[in-house]
């Protein structure tokens, strides 16, 4: 059983969305705005299926005890754990940390009251890399140029290529987060929970995020709100198909120092031969992908007479496939990959194949499927001249 507590900061006034309600009680469309976080961070239960074992998740939220009655109304039909918040948005979240300490979760998910689209997609990702890090934030590029001000004057340009605007949910493994609070000295407020996590040394990794993740916070981002709304119910009535996609590779042995494969590198006194990494696991499933969405083959978009793809990781390949596929509107379902060889073996390294591609698409590791054959020391790959792979890729598409 893994245990998934979802922390959501609500404690704070609301004064910069004007009224008299507090903004995480007032409506979007017939409904508070903290009740679609909470529809939305429910959603997560439908990526269980992430872990072999069943995901139990829980519900805080950290509140102003003066709001608590609004609270009760706003939330009837979710069951949650109701905390009193502090001064800071780091003092409340320190509450609900310290909330959960006589039955610890293995994750917790922190999130504002005020971003109510965050995506399953987003969930998935932050899930997945749980995996590799102690924590992991959505992050997005900033487009607009920045510069720096004192009051009203610009004093400077600022390079934005290093910046990021940094969104929630942020997630983190309990123990990590929780020592790194209870490190932090009290009074000190810091602006999130990744700033804590850097102070603590965590490992962080970071994933896309989403434009629609906006936090609800002046008046006018209401009415984005309810444009929003109206948009997803729309889209919520398109109807999809399931299509599959399958790809084939093959790369010849030569002399080398480790082969690429499924994304991971095994150590050889050998390679297979290639234009880029030739890591046949990759190529593969990659053309399984374009293959599902009909948009020709890895050679179409990657050809091999283009220098700039010599010695190339095959990774991004297959991260532009999987972007090609979302940029129709579709998912990636399930993914199966063979290896035909009778070298290397494969089963020892299956596993981190398995969590290196779920790092690469995105996918659930109990969605990923990495095994082998060997075709019984007949042809090429029996004589061990080289080796093949083979993938299908099943997606969802909007008709």
């Amino acid at each position: 059983m893994v245990k998934l507590a979802q922390i959501i900061v609500a404690g704070g006034k609301g004064l910069r969305a004007g009224g008299d309600t507090p903004k995480q009680y007032s409506h979007i469309g017939n409904k508070p705005l903290i009740y679609r976080t909470l529809e939305a961070l429910s959603k997560v239960e439908s990526i269980q299926d992430f872990h072999p074992d069943s995901l139990e998740v829980s519900l805080i939220i950290v509140h102003d005890p003066a709001h608590t009655d609004m609270l009760q109304s706003a939330v009837k039909g979710y069951r949650v754990s109701k905390v009193h918040g502090g001064e800071t948005r780091t003092e409340s979240v320190r509450a609900g940390i310290e909330s959960l300490k006589d039955n610890p979760p293995d994750y917790v998910l922190i999130h504002d009251a005020a971003r109510p689209f965050v995506s399953v997609d987003c969930l998935a990702d932050l899930l997945n890399k749980m995996q590799t890090h102690q924590a992991a934030v959505p992050v997005l590029p900033i487009a607009d140029a920045v510069k720096s001000f004192v009051g009203n004057e610009i004093q400077d340009d600022v390079e934005r290529g290093n910046l990021r605007r940094v969104q929630t949910p942020q997630i983190f493994h309990f123990k990590d987060i929780e020592a790194a609070y209870q490190d932090l000295p009290a009074g000190l407020s810091l602006p999130d929970d990744i700033a804590v996590a850097r102070r603590a040394g965590l490992s962080i990794a970071t994933v896309l995020g989403d434009e629609h993740n906006f936090k609800v916070t002046y008046p006018s981002d209401f009415e984005k709100a309810e444009t929003l709304l109206k948009m997803k119910s729309m889209s919520d009535q398109k109807t999809y198909y399931t299509a599959t996609g399958s790809g084939y590779d093959v790369h010849r042995y030569t002399d080398g120092d480790g082969i690429w494969l499924c994304g991971i590198k095994i150590p050889a006194p050998y390679t297979l031969l290639g234009h880029s990494d030739a890591d046949v696991g990759l190529h593969a499933l990659t053309d399984a992908i374009f293959g599902a969405i009909a948009d020709g083959d890895i050679g179409d978009h990657f050809p091999p007479s283009d220098p700039k793809w010599k010695g190339a990781r095959s990774d991004q390949f297959l991260d532009y496939a999987v972007k090609r596929l979302k940029e129709r509107g579709g998912k990636l379902q399930h993914v199966d990959v063979t290896l035909i060889c009778e070298k290397p073996k494969v089963k020892p390294h299956r596993e981190a194949m398995r969590t290196r591609l779920s790092e690469i698409i995105g996918l659930p590791i109990s969605r990923i499927s990495v095994k082998a054959t060997t075709t019984e020391k007949l042809g090429f790959t029996g004589r061990e001249e080289g080796m093949a792979a083979s993938a299908i890729a099943t997606v969802s598409l909007p008709e």
